[in-house]
């Protein structure tokens, strides 16, 4: 039967609406289809204990994060998280375990009948891929990831036990709306009647739009950001999961109140191997040393800001690979990078992604001096390794694509 899972995965990636590959024409807001999809699988996700982590950047961090944690307490640990950087089958996994090949071929093909009448989304219909995983691999609690906003978002469908909205920053604005209030109204979607919401974001108008709506909704809220964290090691190195690491101990705390068996040493293990027990890749990865070669998939401004804060901190010169999906803010992440650093700027290998030509116009007028542009991944990224020689400092970003290729091809060896 694992013969055919790659015919299985090709027919979903070509017959169902996907995002990720065709951008806006493939988005499908509200929840019309996921409610159908789910009812006609039985509604396995009502059978779920599950915790919603919703948010502009951090929110994957802190759900591998916090998935390890529970692993490290002894709970049988589901963690649904989007997008996946080089197996479709990382998306679902228990206990830091990818979702079994068998499981995806016949979940598919028990789907595709109702698929003309529903006409589902790729993310809708991984969606109840991963509802259902977990009802059968009967988990104690799932982690669950918002794809893209929150009140529409297929994982909506939801009634967990703990939100959490790590932040709240520009991004998809074409679907989310044009001021951070709007957005911060649509990641606000999230937040259930009497349920927990904890949330990271800083800046005063922002929280106070969140706690409006919690108070609304009388779900008690969590002011994150205000949490003074004890230096606690972590697995995952880039200098902005100081504030993921907030939210996650206080959807402990939270998750503690519940009755949940979860001890200081549960937390300290847990966040020491974040990437040991989920597999988490792609967050500051530090791919080799002589050059320091550092992967990373911000891919918008807030995003950029914390990559350049912490680029900033090296001094070795820098040579950065960036390839960008179409719809993004270019010129605001353009204008905060780093005017000294030699730039390498490559198309990523998917339909959305953007030819550096395109754009070069933009680059010109913003002053950014050293920089040549590749069709491909592997030409820019082989010329950046030629000319950092041993001691330079190699960048590869701008989109979860061009990290995903570059650890598909293995291209640091």
């Amino acid at each position: 039967m694992t013969e055919n899972y790659p015919k299985a995965l090709e027919w979903l990636f070509s017959q169902v609406p996907n995002y990720q590959k065709e951008g806006k024409k493939a988005y499908k807001p509200g929840l019309g289809n996921i409610k159908k999809l789910c009812a006609f699988f039985g509604n396995p996700q009502n059978s779920l204990k599950t915790i919603h982590i919703g948010g502009t950047n951090g929110k994957g961090s802190t759900s591998h994060m916090l998935s390890s944690i529970l692993q490290e307490a002894g709970y049988n640990t589901g963690l649904y998280s989007s997008p996946h950087l080089v197996k479709f089958t990382e998306r679902i996994k228990v206990n830091g375990k990818n979702c079994d090949s068998t499981f995806v071929y016949r979940f598919i093909s028990e789907l595709k009948e109702p698929m003309p009448q529903i006409n589902p989304s790729f993310f809708e219909f991984t969606t109840l891929m991963a509802f259902e995983y977990f009802k059968q691999k009967k988990t104690d609690i799932a982690v669950i990831e918002v794809g893209l906003g929150g009140r529409l978002d297929a994982t909506n469908m939801l009634s967990p036990i703990v939100s959490a909205i790590t932040n709240v920053d520009w991004d998809h604005t074409d679907l989310l709306g044009n001021t951070l209030k709007d957005i911060t109204r649509e990641k606000a979607g999230i937040i259930k009647e009497k349920t927990p919401v904890i949330s990271g974001e800083e800046r005063k108008e922002l929280k106070d739009i969140l706690k409006k709506i919690a108070c609304e909704k009388k779900a008690p809220f969590v002011d994150a950001s205000e949490i003074i964290s004890p230096k606690i090691k972590l697995d995952l190195e880039g200098n902005y999961q100081e504030k993921n690491v907030k939210v996650v101990l206080a959807i402990v705390k939270a998750l503690q109140k519940k009755g949940f068996m979860i001890t200081p040493y549960n937390v300290e293990k847990g966040l020491e191997n974040t990437v040991k027990n989920t597999g988490f890749l792609g967050r500051w990865q530090i791919f080799s040393t002589a050059p320091l070669v550092i992967g990373d998939t911000a891919h918008n401004v807030a995003g950029f800001r914390s990559v350049c804060n912490q680029l900033n901190t090296y001094e070795k010169e820098k040579h950065l690979v960036l390839g960008f999906v179409k719809e993004k803010d270019l010129v605001g992440i353009l204008k905060i990078l780093p005017k000294t650093a030699q730039y390498y700027f490559v198309r990523p290998n998917i339909e959305r992604g953007r030819k550096p030509e395109t754009y070069e116009e933009e680059i010109k007028s913003l002053g950014i001096p050293h920089y040549h542009l590749y069709e491909s991944l592997a030409e820019g990224y082989n010329e950046a390794k030629r000319k950092a020689g041993k001691t330079g400092l190699i960048f590869i970003g701008g989109s979860s694509f061009v990290v995903g290729e570059f650890l598909e091809k293995n291209l640091s060896k």
